[in-house]
């Protein structure tokens, strides 16, 4: 991973920052409670509502509210005059109270040994998933986005699109366009976060038998539909080969966190997540975080497990810095001449993302 040129991509989302943000009553109070959960500072949260237009009325009802989740005191003031301000405005629609049928009762855990079994089956796939996949090509659409204020409300920058081949178990990555601009520049040159990786190498390090991960179930979950397990592990600093750089300048090997989401029918992964620990205070990154997630397509009409997205984030002091990367368009390795490049970047839905409780 690299973390570069920044300055630019920074002034451009700073700009559309300063104009005010329109939000609904519940993107405001949504945004409020992950600042909650996220400890941003009172005073910079104050700062951001400064710059937040309301689209609907935010009652003394609504700020009782937020006061009671535990919002601070300057933020209270900065709602406080929105309340005034948005007194003239519509209220937002209220959804109906409807009572709730008590949640079923949580699904017993497998045993021990079930789990024991799980993880070594997944390891098995793990390892030798590379080996298994076809030579082919596919679109990699990247959305990057900065949010210089800290606070979690990115603004997309740019977007990037590249090719994407994999011949003899080795990834390839061309420069297609830039912003709809198509480019020969290459990809070292391009700036910004970039990552690489996702076809098999970040599975395998984890599972390899030397890496020594811990791995401790977690809870069951679903997740495209598929009923999985969730098992948390850790990897020591001493036994990463995660490398995280800085401008080309700088690189350290964290160790990390993260889960892991294997199929309770089958021994695949289907979703993985990292993050660094123990950044060095002196490593200009203090957060680097990766999830990306697997899905089955076609390719010469076969099924292979392959990338259907994944998600970067950093943190460099309070600039954060995140990638949207979509895997689209697989085929067969062929002929360059015969690829059309789909470079839309329609939204996943949602359902396919989200993880939802098993009984769901």
């Amino acid at each position: 991973m690299s973390l570069r040129s920044l300055l630019v991509l920074c002034l451009a989302a700073t700009l559309s920052f300063g104009q005010g943000m329109r939000l609904t009553v519940g993107q405001l109070k949504s945004f409020l409670r992950s600042s909650i959960q996220l400890k941003h500072p009172d005073k910079q949260v104050a700062d951001y509502l400064k710059n937040v237009k309301l689209t609907e009325q935010f009652t003394a009802r609504d700020l009782e509210e937020m006061q009671g989740e535990g919002i601070g005191a300057r933020t209270s003031e900065a709602l406080q005059t929105l309340v005034t301000s948005t007194a003239n405005l519509s209220k937002p629609a209220r959804d109906p109270v409807v009572a709730k049928a008590p949640p079923p009762p949580p699904m017993p855990p497998p045993s021990s040994e079930e789990q024991a079994k799980v993880i070594e089956e997944a390891r098995e796939v793990a390892l030798n998933y590379t080996k298994r996949l076809p030579d082919f090509i596919c679109t990699q659409v990247t959305q990057r986005y900065v949010d210089p204020s800290g606070l979690e409300m990115f603004h997309m920058v740019d977007r990037v699109i590249e090719r994407l081949s994999y011949f003899e178990q080795k990834e390839n990555y061309k420069l297609i366009s830039v912003n709809g601009n198509l480019t020969e520049m290459d990809r070292d040159k391009l700036g910004g976060a970039t990552s690489s990786g996702e076809f098999g190498s970040m599975l395998r390090e984890i599972f390899e038998p030397s890496t020594e991960a811990e791995f401790h179930w977690e809870r069951w979950a679903k997740l495209r539909g598929n009923l999985v397990h969730v098992y948390s592990y850790r990897v020591n600093q001493s036994r990463s080969k995660w490398h995280v750089s800085w401008q080309r300048q700088m690189e350290i090997v964290p160790g990390y966190k993260g889960l892991i989401y294997v199929d309770k029918t089958t021994p695949i992964v289907l979703r993985v997540t990292l993050e660094a620990e123990n950044m060095p205070a002196s490593f200009p990154i203090q957060v680097a975080t990766t999830m990306l997630d697997y899905d089955f397509t076609s390719i010469s009409n076969n099924q292979f497990l392959l990338p259907l997205r994944s998600e970067m984030q950093m943190r460099e002091g309070k600039i954060l810095v995140k990638n949207e990367v979509q895997f689209r368009n697989y085929r067969k390795f062929g002929a360059e001449s015969s690829i059309t490049f789909d470079t839309s970047a329609e939204p996943i839905p949602e359902d396919k993302l989200k993880e939802k409780p098993p009984q769901q």
